[in-house]
């Protein structure tokens, strides 16, 4: 069978990849202890779940708009408004499948074949290739390390061509964990109305933020950036409700309706129990929210020095999401592997211990971990990481 060439352009994901390996040693009887994990440890909060089983007694298992439930798009308007302090109308907001269909749909309705979109590296790794799978070309700006992975203005302006459709900004990042601030958006953001390019505002993460660090839309920073951007956010990562698939876009309202015709021919709608929860999820009590927050800041508070004191780990501390990213490169080195890739696979053979490679983010130096785990787990595989380190060292 001859598959289409946008399916054979595809990278594979590196984030499954070491996933399934895991699974394979575990299934053999092996304690891997895994640290790929993109969501939340803790299950959907109660009043949720009763609220979505309540839907289905009542007989709500129909179609609803492709758009969404009228009821959750006033939710989230609500949650904008409250939040955030935007005003959006229902013409103005998509409910999809999901964040990441959410961004597919974007993508497919604003992109034309070469168009250019420039994605921050570290990167999530769906961007490029949803971008390529809509016929557009990913144009790649590093964060330095030094300037908390976050891009500057000046590489922006750098980086923009007569191509150029639109920007990515996630705040707080996956995987960094790193967060812009109002000022930093705000001069990103004059670049971006200089030259009419779209900011699409990931801020799936935005619940997740600690040590006194807040998180700023880019929306919130001007009328007209409001007017320049789309927000992407969700339920996932903020009421543990990543297997529910929903997810949202707030933004221009003929880009709305183009999106919303486009997932009316692949979705229909999005689940419609799943909506009756995330209508619960936005209108009820968000003590949960908190308390998974509180617990994600425990835990990175009480790992990050024993993963710095690792010979060979440089990690700046994260300000969100529940990822650290150390630069591990030094380590690598010291222990005889060839790269960062290959010391990974030797942390998961060896030491029992899943991490993602850097690699699958733009940034091949590094290494993904994430808390979302307990605390035992987390203290577990930091130990066992160091142990690996140190041993291969002396046996280098």
């Amino acid at each position: 069978m001859k598959l289409a060439n946008r399916v054979k352009a595809l990278a594979p994901s590196t984030t499954l990849a070491i996933t399934a390996k895991a699974k394979e040693l575990k299934s053999q009887g092996l304690d891997i202890i895994g640290l790929g994990a993109g969501e939340p440890d803790f299950n959907t909060p109660e009043h949720i779940i009763k609220a979505a089983a309540r839907s289905m007694e009542e007989g709500h298992t129909k179609y609803t708009p492709s758009a969404g439930l009228p009821k959750l798009k006033q939710a989230i308007i609500s949650k904008l408004k409250k939040d955030q302090g935007l005003e959006y109308t229902s013409s103005e907001i998509i409910v999809g499948s999901g964040a990441k269909h959410v961004l597919y749909t974007l993508f497919q309705a604003i992109l034309d074949e070469g168009d250019e979109v420039i994605v921050p590296i570290p990167y999530w790794v769906s961007y490029p290739e949803q971008i390529k799978l809509a016929g557009g070309t990913p144009v790649y700006v590093e964060g330095h390390e030094d300037n908390s992975f976050k891009i500057t203005k000046k590489q922006l302006e750098e980086a923009i061509t007569g191509k150029t459709k639109a920007i990515i900004i996630n705040s707080p990042s996956n995987p960094t964990g790193m967060i812009y601030t109002e000022e930093e958006l705000r001069e990103l953001g004059e670049v971006c109305l200089l030259h009419d390019i779209m900011i699409v505002s990931d801020e799936i993460y935005e619940k997740l933020v600690y040590d006194g660090n807040g998180h700023v839309s880019i929306a919130q920073v001007s009328p007209e950036l409001k007017k320049q951007s789309i927000i992407i956010n969700g339920v996932s990562k903020s009421h543990s409700m990543t297997g529910w698939r929903i997810g949202y876009a707030a933004g221009d309202e003929e880009l709305i309706k183009a999106m919303t015709n486009l997932a009316s021919h692949s979705t229909s709608n999005p689940t419609t129990t799943a909506q009756y929860g995330a209508i619960a999820a936005y209108e009820g009590s968000q003590d949960a929210v908190e308390e998974m927050r509180k617990a994600f800041e425990s835990r990175l508070n009480a790992i990050y020095g024993k993963l710095t004191s690792i010979p060979g780990f440089h990690c700046l501390k994260p300000q969100g999401a529940f990822y650290l990213f150390p630069n591990v490169k030094e380590a690598a080195e010291r222990t005889g592997f060839e790269n960062v890739d290959d010391f990974a696979r030797g942390l998961l053979e060896e030491a029992l211990v899943a991490v993602i490679p850097g690699s699958g983010f733009g940034a091949p130096d590094y290494i993904r971990l994430s808390y979302a785990t307990s605390l035992d787990a987390l203290e577990k595989a930091v130990e066992r990481i160091h142990s690996f380190v140190e041993s291969k060292m002396i046996n280098a």
